[in-house]
């Protein structure tokens, strides 16, 4: 009997009343999507390495409502389950015109047998504990979906079974196959899965989805390659984020001119196609784009590949190749006049603390040889021990991304917010730039808007790390590391306006014309039922949103 193996993931909603719902099947066959208010959509399966997806295109939606929605495959549906303890699924699509968005978004979730509540597991309690209530009108996973590298007991057993875990790489993910077993058992967590099927979600890689510090330098990667066993992990991971994530995020046009995708579902089997792509996209990341954009309404969200897109030849080094700088170029600078918010994903923030982003620059000018041979092999080892390679890491890229986002937001046309969403650093904060009094100021309000983990665990000395990142001694002695480098000053300064707030948490922007409010969400553990969300900050980020509600809980985390 046809089964659903995974899903479904509701991906791409918008107001023409188009929508995509990912699934994996037991099987080849058709997949329906059949929704409650008439609108529907088939699409054939495709294979990738023995398993079995499909992207179903669901057309006309009606803008402006919600219907609940099923999939069905082999004659049986599938989806609800008759069993289920959840609402509906639903598709809400939005109005052309719509004025307000609720936009939520995190990084970082581990396996579910890790210690500690999950965020997206309170979400989705939230949600069905009230089906008519506010609900996120798109999640933002900002990297993290999987980790290959640090696998939950249950997966290490599995992987026992399948090899010998004393050959290389050992108890983390090899091939394909493997890297399925990480999206089973995260996306098969009731409670996510429910949340994934009715809330729209946008995705971004990060390293862990490949394997930790994932092209931090060209002597890391030299030394991966020379591995047995570096070739199939990375092909296997691009391949399996292509597949789960990647597709998801392109809007039914972009797909429809994607070769590949069309490649993939012409051929009886798409593996080698795929594979092929994988491999070339590794060894010439310029060949492929990650990065994508997504438009609702009046706000334009760019998610921005920081990982697979690096040039990492010192002397040359840039966050983004050639091809990809102009990408984010254009995207940026069309956007005044366009739209009244400008969303830029970014897994990796752009302003950190302090105290880490002077350690970052000094590293790098270690590395390229400011201060000679020895200090560069010094500044290498840091590098990789303290996983320095954010945006600062990379100054012409930092300095790059500065000066896009201080042209963007300067002037009459331009956007009434410019937020920068990020994760991966195992806190959250708010921190807004500010530029020298001798250049225009921006028009904007510009803010770093950082927020992870989902789910992770978060020890004592990160903790400290962060909170004296943040510190006034953090930032001298960032200057001290700074001057050693002989770094100049970065051409914007800025200021932490909130947090650091440390915990399992998502961050909310809810954008309404041209006002912004930001809440932050903490995961906390409930005596008498499941894990709960705790608002422990609510505020305005523009003069004319609604006065602010600052919970007390913000000024104890």
């Amino acid at each position: 009997m046809a089964g659903l193996r995974l899903g479904p993931l509701l991906r791409y909603v918008d107001p023409s009343g188009q929508a995509t719902v990912w699934v994996e099947t037991d099987r080849p066959g058709t997949v329906r999507v059949r929704c409650a208010d008439g609108a529907s959509g088939t699409a054939g399966t495709f294979q990738i390495a023995g398993h079995h997806y499909a992207l179903v295109p669901v057309s006309g939606l009606t803008p402006g409502t919600t219907t609940v929605y099923e999939v069905q495959f082999g004659g049986r549906t599938l989806w609800p389950p008759q069993d289920s303890r959840f609402p509906p699924s639903t598709i809400a699509t939005p109005a052309d015109g719509d004025v307000e968005l609720r936009v939520t978004f995190g990084s970082c979730r581990r396996a579910p047998d890790l210690t500690g509540t999950d965020a997206l597991d309170a979400l989705a309690a939230r949600l069905a504990a009230a089906p008519g209530a506010e609900r996120p009108d798109v999640l933002l996973l900002l990297g993290d979906q999987v980790y290959a590298d640090a696998v939950s007991a249950d997966t290490r057993h599995w992987l026992a079974a399948r090899r010998d875990l004393r050959d290389a790489p050992g108890a983390e993910v090899a091939d394909y196959e493997e890297y399925t077993r990480l999206y089973y058992e995260s996306w098969l967590d009731p409670e996510v899965r429910w949340l994934l099927s009715t809330v729209p979600s946008c995705h971004l890689f990060d390293d862990h989805d490949v394997i930790d510090d994932w092209n931090t330098s060209a002597a890391w990667l030299a030394g991966m390659r020379s591995t047995a066993w570096w070739q199939e992990r990375v092909v296997s991971g691009l391949m399996t984020y292509w597949v789960h994530q990647h597709l998801g995020n392109l809007s039914p046009a972009e797909l429809a001119a994607d070769p590949l995708y069309a490649a993939v579902r012409a051929a009886p089997d798409g593996t080698e196609a795929l594979r092929a792509f994988a491999a070339r996209a590794d060894a010439d990341p310029a060949s492929a784009r990650w990065s994508y954009r997504r438009d609702f309404g009046r706000t334009r969200l760019l998610m921005v590949d920081t990982r697979s897109a690096r040039v990492l030849e010192e002397g040359r080094r840039s966050m983004l190749d050639e091809g990809e700088a102009k990408w984010l170029e254009t995207q940026v600078l069309d956007a005044p006049g366009d739209c009244d918010h400008l969303l830029i994903g970014t897994s990796l923030p752009w302003l950190l603390p302090p105290f880490v982003h002077d350690a970052e620059g000094w590293s790098a000018a270690l590395c390229a040889g400011s201060r000679g041979r020895r200090w560069a092999r010094v500044g290498e080892d840091l590098r990789r021990r303290a996983d320095l390679e954010h945006w600062a890491a990379f100054p012409a890229s930092f300095d790059h991304l500065t000066d896009l986002i201080a042209r963007a937001g300067t002037g009459p046309d331009a956007p009434a917010t410019i937020g920068v969403l990020s994760g991966d650093v195992h806190h959250a904060y708010v921190a807004q730039p500010f530029w020298p009094t001798s250049v225009p100021q921006p028009t904007a309000h510009i803010a770093q808007l950082t927020c992870s983990p989902v789910h992770n665990s978060i020890p004592a000395p990160v903790r400290a790390g962060f909170r004296f990142g943040w510190s006034r001694l953090g930032r001298i002695l960032g200057r001290a590391l700074a001057r050693h480098g002989r770094v100049g000053r970065a051409a914007v300064s800025w200021r932490r306006t909130g947090g650091p707030w440390f915990g399992n948490q998502l961050m909310t922007l809810t954008l309404r014309g041209r006002s912004a409010r930001l809440r932050l969400d903490q995961a906390r553990r409930s005596p008498k039922g499941p894990a709960r969300l705790t608002t422990v900050m609510d505020r305005a980020l523009t003069p004319d949103s609604p006065p602010d509600s600052i919970h007390a809980a913000e000024t104890r985390h």
